[in-house]
Formats: C-alpha cells, structure tokens, sequence
C-alpha cells in the first residue's frame, strides 16, 4: 500500500477518519490540515468508536512540507490553494462535506464514504 497523506482545512474530522480507516486496513498514513482546530470534532470521535477505531490522543496538525514529501499520494479535502504541491507526486482530490456541525448520523454516512474512497485507494 502507497503512504498516504489526508489532508483538509482542520484536520478535525475528515482527514483524521481518512488516516484512522487507512491504518485500520493495513496502510501507512497522515494526517493535517490548513487551518487545524484546536480538537477533533465530537461527532467524528463517536462515529470511528462505533467501529472500535479510537482517536484519543489525535490531534489536528497543520500541513508541512516534510508530510507531502513522504507521502506517495496526497488526499486533498478541501484544503484549497493550502495544500502545497510537490512534483513526483499522485494528487487526488476528494470533494467531501465538512462534519463540523453536523449530527452523529450524517457523520456516520460521511464515514461510510470516507470508508469506501479509503478502501479502493488500498486496492490501487
């Protein structure tokens, strides 16, 4: 499996699910964001703890140039014109809602997605 880098604006809730779900199937993996929050959103904690995926200890990280370059693929999420590019490597854009104000259930479907675009990157 390729190293992988999340990334989004505040590594709060989609890029940390991306990363928790990446490592759950085997893959090496990091997350950060542009503008990182303080702590990771409620919601996405309880969703990853229904599937025995605990995120305590984690917290949001801003991008820095030395994750990019150890990455095989970055996955951005929103991050903008924040997410630094750097030749030599695969860039895949993933356009997904923010969970930050959202409910327990539409975090859940958000995970479920994040959970389906994470498992055909590990195929790729």
């Amino acid at each position: 499996m390729r190293r992988a880098y999340f990334v989004c604006i505040g590594n709060a809730g989609r890029s940390q699910m991306a990363q928790a779900l990446y490592e759950r199937l085997g893959g090496e993996a990091r997350s950060a964001g542009s503008r990182p929050e303080a702590e990771l959103h409620q919601a996405v904690v309880e969703a990853l703890e229904e599937l025995d995926i605990d995120l305590a200890g984690r917290n949001p990280k801003p991008i820095t140039n030395e994750d990019v370059a150890w990455a095989d693929v970055v996955v951005t999420m929103g991050c903008g014109d924040a997410c630094p590019v750097l030749p030599g490597k695969t860039y895949i854009d993933w356009n997904l809602v923010d969970p930050a104000g959202l409910c327990l259930e539409e975090v859940r479907e958000l995970r479920d997605d994040i959970a389906r675009r994470v498992a055909e990157l590990a195929r790729a």
